[in-house]
């Protein structure tokens, strides 16, 4: 490590950061006016230190839940609501159905649809209530709604019952986006109580599920901390996470605002020693508005990011105790040897990357920018067995995710000091780094891969080859560019143009199906969405196969059009 990263990273403090997780466990934040009390107290702590802010104050579309419950035969059993749940303080009563269904065991799908929407699947559901294993998530709710249930109860896999959002609308919605509203009323209750209702469902009972809901527009504090760097200041990485929580939330997101607030103060002392810039934001709106903060900024300030934006980076539950391990680490292909060679210095550790989800804060996809981190660090999955836990999104592991547990124990001093090093070491290189230290040939691998994955699915039925070859062309392109750039052929600010260009248009191709600069669904995107249908050939039957092949046309061709800009471009600029 050189001495000027070295100097800065031991310019890190716990003060500032602890005490502002100190005090963030004393309070909610759900409400808006809750969250702005969180957001003046970042901005106070900042300025006392010299920090410019700039605070924005967007008004956010939000759905905040109040108390639900669920009564049967007589009895009342515990409930929460998730956002975006319909109000239903009158009660809905009606038939219980049990859809069995798995609870996802893994982090890459544990928010998914989880049964196949059949006929006699539907002719069950109708006009019922829905009880089924998993948080009330947008898949579980929208699956059933969209066949017919008018109302879902969601079975957590543990004791304890967890807050969440139910809606597939990612931000704020517009016109378009409003058909997909949830249109029903869902709520969560615990296993064991869930395990009841079921009972009740295969006796062929009948519940009432009773929701308090507040949904609206809300005026939110939004801070922005724009670090300028002495030699390419119009260009920054961009660091983010959401300040607004469920309960105190300590280990998801107080850890994150606190570390954010650190880097901030340490390198705003050191900003004479920045490249390029680092821009910080904090977000409200990420639990009651499914990224509400995140997705206006990215609206807002879309064609500032598209030009400027060289990375950006999710700080989510980081510090939480028992989280040694960076398992189950969000990051694109082309940063995976960036952010391996960090932590590895920082921490000491391996990384296991993993394609980012379609969640946390990931809302400048349909930009193009290319993405680390989400989640940092976790704990071990033999610790996770021993304890008996589930997947969670975020805590590190702990189950303490989304609920009034997620207190001031959640957080550990050491890991944080540590993964306050690891964001702070990510971000001062990148911004520092002569060529952005960003891989497309690992980009390229991944997408011979993805292709070669759909082919054997697929099998006879569809022909990929010209996927294929337009992907070698583009490797074949990106062999000779990085062979100039560390040969010293290649201009650096050439290599810079190239590389941020690249994810212009490789990141929208490999993580979106929407038309730029609006917004898929809270959903998860598989990789190179166009042609995925390729997988799935063999699920048509003759009704509706002639159907999923022509998508399969249209997808390759924007997915081969995508590669040839890539590989042009490359070619056009390097002459």
């Amino acid at each position: 490590m050189e001495k000027l990263e070295n100097d800065i990273l031991e310019a890190v403090s716990l003060d500032e950061p602890w005490a502002l997780i100190e005090s963030f466990s004393t309070f909610k934040r759900e409400h808006p006016t809750d969250v702005n009390r969180g957001m003046d107290e970042v901005v106070s702590r900042l300025r006392k230190h010299g920090v410019e802010v700039t605070v924005h104050e967007p008004s956010l579309y939000l759905s905040l839940p109040g108390l639900a419950r669920v009564e049967a035969d007589g009895k009342t059993f515990r409930a929460k609501p998730p956002a975006y749940s319909t109000d239903a303080q009158g009660g809905l009563e009606g038939q219980l159905v049990y859809i069995g269904a798995r609870h996802n065991a893994m982090i890459t799908d544990m928010f998914e649809q989880k049964v196949e929407a059949t006929k006699e699947l539907a002719d069950r559901v109708r006009g019922k209530i829905v009880i089924s294993e998993g948080f009330a998530s947008p898949g579980l709710v929208s699956q059933f709604e969209e066949i017919g249930a008018i109302g879902v109860i969601g079975i957590n896999p543990g004791v304890d019952i967890h807050w969440g959002i139910c809606t597939t609308i990612w931000g704020t919605p517009d016109l378009d986006d409003l058909p997909r509203k949830p249109k029903i009323p869902a709520v969560a209750v615990n296993k064991t109580d869930g395990e009841e209702l079921a009972a009740i469902a295969d006796r062929g009972g009948r519940v009432t599920i009773f929701t308090e809901m507040e949904e609206g527009w809300f005026t939110s504090k939004l801070p922005e901390v724009f670090i300028r760097g002495s030699q390419e200041p119009g260009k920054y990485v961009f660091l983010h996470g959401h300040l607004d929580s469920w309960d105190v939330g300590v280990g998801d997101n107080a850890t994150g605002d606190a570390t954010l607030l650190e880097i901030a103060r340490v390198l705003w002392q050191h900003r004479d020693k920045l490249k390029r810039s680092v821009r910080i934001c904090w977000w409200p709106g990420h639990s009651t508005g499914r990224y509400a903060g995140s997705t206006w900024f990215s609206d807002n300030f879309a064609l500032d990011l598209e030009e400027n934006a060289v990375a950006q980076v999710n700080c989510d539950s980081p510090g939480c105790r028992w989280a040694t391990e960076f398992i189950n680490l969000s990051r694109m292909s082309e940063t995976e040897a960036f952010i391996a060679s960090v932590i590895q210095e920082v921490a000491g550790k391996p990384i296991e990357g993993e394609r980012p989800h379609r969640a946390g804060d990931y809302s400048f996809n349909n930009i193009g920018i290319s993405s680390y981190f989400m989640l940092s660090s976790t704990m071990p999955d033999v610790l996770r067995e021993e304890k008996g836990y589930y997947t969670v999104g975020g805590c590190g592991g702990n189950i303490a995710w989304h609920t009034e547990n997620d207190t001031l124990e959640i957080a550990d001093r050491d890991i944080l000091l540590r993964d306050i090093k690891v964001y702070l070491l990510a971000v001062l290189r990148n911004a520092n780094a002569e060529v952005l230290p960003f891989d497309w040939r690992a980009t390229a691998r991944e997408f011979a891969e993805t292709v070669a994955d759909y082919q054997e699915k697929a099998g006879n039925r569809c022909d990929l080859t010209p996927s294929e070859e337009a992907v070698a062309e583009l490797s074949t392109a990106l062999d000779t560019f990085y062979s100039r750039v560390e040969s010293g052929s290649i201009n650096p600010k050439v290599a810079n143009r190239i590389i941020q260009d690249l994810a212009r248009i490789l990141v929208p191709i490999n993580f979106t199906r929407v038309n730029r600069f609006r917004h898929d669904p809270a959903l998860t995107i598989p990789p190179l969405p166009s042609i995925a249908v390729a997988a799935e050939l063999g699920h048509h039957g003759e009704a509706t196969l002639g159907f999923a092949k022509t998508q399969l046309v249209r997808g390759q061709n924007r997915l081969i059009s995508a590669l040839r800009q890539a590989r042009r471009h490359i070619e056009l600029v390097m002459g």
